[in-house]
């Protein structure tokens, strides 16, 4: 089970998206998030390449807030079963592959958003790591 001592702290540049966002949804995240006065919740990354598995709103939130850090949860996404790739219904790809989802952080393209779903074993710990600690 993931807990709070697993989060770790990576640098925004560090990450490659590979899905598009909704800035609407991103507006209302970056809203709450400064209400919060923090993230609550840890991206999810490929600790081998830095692929961002999930979380690619928060860290939309994060670049617009001109934050250089964001907190993670970091693992080997290719060798972890703890984590399953699958497509949303409304998905125009047929067939996704983790190795595609890493192809993808790396070609300076992305994928629609809500084309991936990332599912893992066990719920990300619910954090608080204030944006003075990230900046």
């Amino acid at each position: 089970m993931w807990t709070e001592n697993d989060v770790t702290i990576v640098e925004v540049s560090w990450l490659k998206p590979h899905e598009e966002i909704k800035l609407k949804a991103r507006d209302k995240l970056l809203e709450m998030t400064k209400r919060w006065g923090g993230f609550t919740k840890p991206v999810l990354v490929d600790s081998q390449t830095g692929s961002l598995l999930d979380g690619h709103h928060r860290l939309s939130v994060a670049k617009e807030l001109g934050l250089s850090k964001i907190p993670a949860i970091c693992l080997d996404y290719l060798a972890s079963e703890e984590i399953t790739l699958e497509l949303w219904p409304n998905s125009s790809l047929t067939q996704i592959s983790k190795e595609s989802v890493i192809e993808m952080c790396h070609s300076g393209d992305l994928f629609s958003p809500k084309t991936t779903k990332h599912t893992t074993t066990f719920d990300l710990p619910p954090i608080l790591v204030t944006l003075e600690e990230l900046k």
